[in-house]
C-alpha cells in the first residue's frame, strides 16, 4: 500500500542524525518535524529567520506572528534563536545547514531537480530552494511517484524549468526510497505491500532494481 503523506514524512525522518541542522522546504517536508525521534537533538531552520521550529501547533494554540517560510503556524524549541532573512540565508549560503528536504514536481536520473515553476499554473514561488539546493550538504526529495494524471515525476531529464542541478542524493516517495547514484535510480526500498513491478512501471528514469529490495519500516 502507498504511504501517504506522513509516512514520507516518517521514513525521512529515520535519515536525521543527532545534532544536525536541518531545513524543511513546504509541503510535506514540514510534517517531518512531527516526526523526529525521540531523545534526538534536531535543529530546525527557517528561511523567514527562526533556529528551533517545534512541532505544529495544537488546533486552538496557533500564534498567527510565528510562521515558516511556507506561511504556516508553528512551534519553537526551548533555546529558539529569532534574527533576519539576511542571517537566515548566510547559514545557508555558508554551508552550515547538513540537510534539507524539499519538495519537488519532477527530479531526473541524474539529481536534477524542478521545484518552483508549472508553465501556465500559479504557483508561490522558488522561495529559498535556489540557495538551497547550491549549499546544502545533503539534499533528500520528498514527493509522490507520479502526477495526479499517473504521469512519472522520476524521469530521464526533468521538463519543468529546473531549481537546482545534480543535487539531489535520495527521494522518497509514497512508492519508494531510491538514491541517485552515476547509473541512475537505485531502489533501496519500497512502501509496504507495494510490488517492484509497480515501481518499475511508474518511473521512466533509468531505474537500477537490486536482486532483493526490502521493505520500508515505518
Amino acid at each position: 500500500m502507498a504511504l501517504d503523506k506522513n509516512g514520507i514524512a516518517k521514513r525521512i525522518a529515520q535519515e536525521l542524525r543527532d545534532g544536525y541542522y536541518v531545513n524543511l522546504g513546504i509541503g510535506i517536508p514540514t510534517l517531518v518535524a512531527n516526526y523526529i525521534p525521540e531523545g534526538m537533538e534536531v535543529v530546525l531552520q527557517s528561511e523567514n529567520g527562526l533556529l528551533g521550529i517545534g512541532p505544529f501547533p495544537l488546533p486552538g494554540e496557533e500564534d498567527p506572528d510565528l510562521i515558516n517560510a511556507g506561511k504556516q503556524t508553528i512551534t519553537y524549541t526551548k533555546g529558539a534563536a529569532f534574527f533576519d532573512s539576511s542571517t537566515s540565508f548566510a547559514m545557508i549560503r555558508g554551508g552550515h545547514i547538513d540537510l534539507t528536504v524539499l519538495g519537488a514536481f519532477e527530479v531526473s536520473e541524474k539529481g536534477d531537480i524542478a521545484s518552483w515553476k508549472i508553465p501556465g499554473k500559479m504557483v508561490k514561488g522558488m522561495g529559498g530552494a535556489m540557495d538551497l539546493v547550491a549549499s546544502a550538504k545533503n539534499i533528500i526529495v520528498a514527493m509522490t511517484h507520479t502526477d495526479p494524471k499517473g504521469n512519472s515525476k522520476l524521469l530521464p531529464e526533468c521538463t519543468l524549468p529546473l531549481t537546482g542541478v545534480r543535487c539531489v542524493r535520495k527521494i522518497v516517495t509514497d512508492l519508494a526510497v531510491l538514491e541517485i547514484t552515476a547509473e541512475g535510480f537505485l531502489l533501496l526500498e519500497r512502501a509496504p505491500g507495494v510490488e517492484v513491478e509497480e515501481i518499475v512501471r511508474k518511473t521512466a528514469g533509468k531505474l537500477i532494481v537490486p536482486d532483493y529490495v526490502p521493505e520500508m519500516q515505518v
